[in-house]
This record gives C-alpha cells, structure tokens and sequence, in this order.
C-alpha cells in the first residue's frame, strides 16, 4: 500500500473524532465509543493486526482510564468537601477583595496557578485544580473548563518537571537509530556520555523555552478575549482586550522567568518557577491596584439564570455548608496549599519520588515478567505499571481527608456533609467513565497498531511519514502540526515526544534544516495538542459535572491550539536561513 494511502487511512480516527464530537456535536459518551471501533476495524482489517493486539492494547487503555477516573474523583472530592464546609465560600471572598473583575481572576488562577501545577505535576492536573476552582468562584462551568484547556500550551513541555523533554525527548531520540542524533549532538560540541547527552537535552530544552516565551506572551490575553466573546453578556472581544496591559502584564511575569530558568537551571523547572514567580508578582501588583480595571469597568458574567442550558455542570456550588462557624483565609487555603506542597515534594524530592513511585505500586497483568516480553496482557508485550500513590488522585483524597478532620474539629463540619461529598463525587466519576474508559482505549489502539503481519509502522508514524512525503522541504511549517496532533490523539506531550522526536529529527537532516529546531517544533506542538485532547477535555469536564459538551469545549479551544501549531512552523519555515 502505497505511504499516501497508508497516511490517510491513519488520519480517519481522528477524522471520525473531528466530524461527531465536533461536527455533528455528538456528546463523547456517544462519539468515543464510534471512534474505538473505526481504529479497532482498521488495526484488524487494514493493519492486519492480531486480535490479541488489539484486545492488549484495549486492555491497557481501560487501566489508564481508571486512574484518570481516580484523579478526577479526587479532584472532585477536594473540591465538594471546601463546598460543602464552607471554605469555598471564604476563598471566593479572597479572590473578590483582588479583584471581583472574572477575566482578572481567569488569569490568575488558570494562567499562573495552573503553569505552577502543570510544572509540578503534569498529567492533567492542573485542570483538576483550577477548573472547580473557578467554578466554587461561580464561573460557568464550561467557561471554566475552556479557560483550564488554553493554558494546557505554554507550561506543558516542562510539566511534571520537564518530562516531556527529560522522558519524551530523550527516549525518543535514543530509540533505535539514535546513534545518528549523538553524532550530531558530538558535531555541536557536546561531550560523549550521560553528562555530554544531558547538556544536549538541555540545549533543546533552551530552545523550546524560547519558542513557549513568545507564543505565551499571547495566551492570557487570547484567553480573556475568547472567553469575553464566547460567555459575556455582550459576545464581545472588546471586553477582553479591555484588559490587554493586565494581561501581557501576567504573560511576562510568568514567561520571563520560565525563560531564564530554562536557560540557567534545566528543563525541570521552568514551569514551576515561572508559575510561581508570576503568581506571587501578580498578586502582589493587583492586591495594590496595579493595572486593575476601575469599579465602573469590572466586568462579569451574565446572572446565572441567563447561562446558556449548555454551560452548566452537575457540580453546583452549594449555599448549605455544614460548618457552624466562620473559616479563616488560612484555613480555607490550606486544602489547596498542602496540595501544591505535596505535589511538588513528590516530584522534585529524589526520596519521596522514589517512595511514592515505588511503595504499592503493581503492574497490571499481575503476573508479568520483565523478563519475558510476552508476559503482558494477553500473552503480548504490552503491560500496564499503577502507582497508587503517585498519582494525584491519591494527594487529593489524602487531603481531602484532612480537611474534613481539621474542619470537624475546628469549624463543626458534620460526617453527614462530608458523606454528601463522597456521594456527589462518585455519581460524577460515574457520568465520566464511559466518554473516558472508550476514548483512552482509542488511544492506545492507535499508538500499538505497528507490528502486524504487513509490517506497517504505528498509525501515528505512518501518518507522520506520508505528511513528510508530501510537504518536503516545506515540512517545518507542518512539524508542529505533527506534535500537536500525537499529543491531542495520544493525551500526552511526553508520549507524542517519544513517537515523533527522532523521526522529525531525521526529516529535519533529509531537508537539509538544523534539526535541533525542528524537534523544538515537534515539543511546541506536543504542548498545543493538549488544548484539544479529547480525554483531557473529558476529564476536566468530569471534574465539575459537564457531560455531553466535550465538543462545544475543542471548537473553542481549537483556535488556540491553530494559532499555537502553526504559527511557530510558519515562521520557522519563513526564515529558516537565519535559524540554521
């Protein structure tokens, strides 16, 4: 079969997401299930994959599913626990006495909050977090997912301390064929070894910072504005431009430090730090009225009983929380603080990485073997390792559990509240399970499929390869794209680093381009692509009750995830010379 015809074959599972959960508006509990037979026929029917495979990789899929169902139940807990105690309440007061103006607390919370978690944790959290955390401050629950999906761009590369770059990049561009990339790297100067191959990941690292910097300066901005125009009373892009100098105020804060600790520190903490960084400037410059809209120009959106049916999830706050006195600023941040502590401890601390990492974590099928290759599931190499208390899941339920002790005992929070809780957050896990537990198996189908008896590559690397064939010597302007799709179809920037890294790198040395850029590229469109994930969307979604609206989520995430892929491989293409 000729690679064209192999490409566009590997184009029609995502072409089947694009057309019912986008086109015709398919909730993904309806659409997911359509789209994992379309990969499933094609593995079996055109891949000629054996049905084992199929059924390993499926398998292996519904494990991912659940653990993004634990971190969503989690999630959800965490936050109907602050509702239903009252410490809601108290911090939606905190963020009114910044600013009640709701595009100055999306930027806050979404942009600079969100990059924080995203550096320390990855893997979708921070939407876990953000979105219920705007949504307990009464945003419109699908605004508040949208806002939680742009910021998934500039921080992600570097998320869950620079995994995408430290595991993505270099186990892609070390696979089979890697020697080539370390023969370049000695080219450039870099020493032979683990230290020589370090320094080199770092000087991606460098440039992918440098690409996130510019294309980030616009991301709060572009957030407001669609926000504004999609969710305001007036349907306005006005109203978001209103707030510009606020806006590239927050971009700065934040990418201006990512930038100078990618460059001097590694690719561990840019996200962190930035985050952190612009967060605590942020606050500090609005708490003193720094660029704030004037009382007469704050703006907000319409009362609730004028929100689109659509908007509204099932998780509600609620106005009957349980407590029997006032909670504190403190104590009412403590939840989240000891979230943030936790995560970052677990990721940055060698010891507590490693016990968390380590300590009951099992592999899925029980009786695997390292040693034997088709140990996995269905006699087949393909297995699944669960580590319970790494996930973030398990931080927000131990804190959620704290929290309930501490507000018992100090505010009167009742077990009945805390029961409801439970109830309420397991009846929207529930809701989630079936859009997820399809669409991670999807996934996993469509990253497995090479191996059959026609010696087809994965669906991903043969679409890859007839996009190549097709743009030549124009391919940096579509390596992004590429990126960007691995991570959309795949819900992970690490993992679409890893399929395409050495392959763009050896597109990038066939055209004759520096391909050191071109692999950046690959990095800038694997962060984009979370912007559009299907399973990512549905996870956030789940997380305040959203169901069936998934694809009213990507056809308005969809313009940041087009300006964000295109734009960077545009502009390389266009001046190339002076890159190289």
């Amino acid at each position: 079969m000729s690679p064209t015809l192999l490409a566009i074959l590997a184009l029609t599972p995502i072409l089947t997401v694009g057309v019912f959960l986008v086109g015709f508006r398919w909730p993904a509990s309806r659409a997911m299930p359509l789209c994992y037979i379309t990969v499933c026929v094609l593995a079996l029917a055109i891949w000629d994959l054996p049905g084992v495979q199929v059924a390993a990789a499926s398998t292996k899929g519904f494990v991912i599913a659940c653990s993004l169902l634990f971190i969503v139940f989690g999630a959800v807990l965490l936050l109907n626990t602050l509702e239903q105690c009252g410490a809601m309440a108290q911090i939606r007061r905190n963020f009114l006495s910044i600013s009640p103006d709701r595009r100055i607390q999306a930027i806050i919370i979404a942009w600079l909050f969100g990059s924080f978690i995203e550096g320390a944790a990855g893997f979708g959290t921070p939407a876990a977090l953000a979105v219920p955390l705007m949504v307990g401050l009464r945003f419109p629950p699908l605004a508040a997912v949208f806002a939680g999906m742009v910021i998934q761009s500039t921080p992600v590369s570097f998320g869950a301390a620079g995994t995408p770059i430290l595991i993505g990049i270099n186990t892609g561009l070390s696979g089979a064929g890697g020697d080539v990339v370390r023969e370049y790297a000695t080219q450039l100067g870099f020493a032979q070894g683990a230290e020589g191959w370090s320094d080199f990941l770092h000087f991606i690292g460098i440039r992918v910072a440098l690409i996130h910097a510019v294309l980030g300066t616009l991301i709060p901005l572009l957030m407001v504005t669609l926000m504004t125009k999609f969710f305001g009373p007036s349907r306005s892009f006005r109203d978001g431009l209103a707030v510009a100098p606020f806006a590239l105020f927050a971009a700065f804060s934040m990418t201006i430090p990512y930038l100078l600790t990618a460059i001097f520190l590694g690719p561990e903490f840019p996200s962190i730090l930035g985050g952190l960084i612009g967060l605590a400037i942020v606050v500090f410059a609005s708490s003193r009225g720094f660029l704030m809209p004037s009382a007469e120009k704050i703006w907000d959106f319409a009362p609730e009983d004028q929100w689109d049916a659509s908007w509204t999830g099932t998780v509600i706050p609620h106005s009957d929380a349980q407590s029997d006195r006032p909670i504190g600023t403190f104590s009412a941040w403590m939840p989240y603080l000891m979230v943030a502590a936790i995560l970052v401890a677990t990721r940055v601390i060698p010891a507590l990485k490693a016990f968390t990492v380590n300590t009951l974590s099992f592999t899925v099928p029980f009786a695997f073997d390292a040693g034997n290759p088709e140990s996995g599931f269905f006699g087949t190499s393909l297995y699944q390792t669960v580590q319970p208390l790494y996930l973030p899941g398990m931080v927000f339920l131990l804190v959620s559990l704290i929290a309930f002790a501490y507000f018992k005992t100090f505010n009167g929070f009742t077990s009945g509240g805390y029961a409801k809780a439970w109830v309420s957050s397991a009846r929207t896990m529930y809701r989630a399970s079936p859009a997820l537990l399809f669409a991670v198996a999807m996934v996993q189908v469509f990253i497995n499929s090479g191996g059959g008896s026609h010696g087809y590559p994965d669906m991903p690397i043969a679409l890859a390869e007839g996009a190549a064939r097709l743009m030549g010597s124009a391919w940096p302007a579509l390596a992004p794209m590429i990126g960007g799709l691995g991570a959309a179809v795949a819900g992970s920037n690490t993992v679409s680093n890893m399929m395409f890294s050495l392959f763009q790198f050896d597109v990038g040395v066939r055209i004759g381009m520096d391909p050191v850029w071109i692999v950046a590229l690959q990095a800038i469109g694997g962060a984009a692509g979370n912007t559009i994930c299907v399973h990512n969307v549905v996870a956030a979604s789940a997380v305040v009750g959203l169901t069936g609206q998934e694809g009213a989520v990507i056809r308005k995430t969809c313009v940041v995830f087009f300006y964000y892929a295109l734009t960077p491989g545009i502009v390389f293409w266009l001046f190339s010379d002076l890159l190289l």
